[in-house]
């Protein structure tokens, strides 16, 4: 299991009409986290892409707990859960400022080819690289 933390201010156009962070939003958070997960591993996404992987999301379990209001600042706490053979497992949770669980996720990837778009076993660049941040 590996861990990560990051931070996302709430812009206004993230809102919706009643002043809450619209529940679209909580994907983009997620994936921006899950993402800059991976840069911090050096396993930037468009070297998933260079090398002929994509990373669908296949999954996606969100529970919203609190309303969320313009200019908060979230903490999000990106879990690598689980890698399986093709698949990836993550989840969430995100903070408030006053570090109250607001949203959970559980989101599920899978490894494809980029050119048959079949699904296929993680590649072993991946694993390497997440073998060696399990172990720091």
């Amino acid at each position: 299991m590996l861990n990560f933390t990051s931070t996302v201010r709430v812009a206004y156009s993230d809102t919706d009409q009643m002043g809450y962070v619209h529940h679209n939003n909580y994907v983009k958070y997620f994936e921006n986290a899950r993402w800059e997960m991976f840069e911090q591993m050096g396993i930037p996404y468009s070297e998933i892409e260079r090398k002929g992987y994509m990373l669908p999301v296949i999954r996606m379990d969100l529970k919203f707990i609190k309303p969320v209001l313009y200019d908060e600042l979230l903490t999000i706490e990106t879990i690598l859960q689980k890698i399986s053979e093709a698949r990836l497992i993550f989840r969430f949770k995100a903070f408030n400022e006053k570090h109250i669980l607001v949203n959970k996720a559980e989101i599920s990837l899978a490894f494809i080819d980029a050119k048959t778009r079949i699904p296929c076993i993680a590649p072993e660049f991946i694993c390497e690289k997440i073998a060696i941040h399990r172990i720091l």
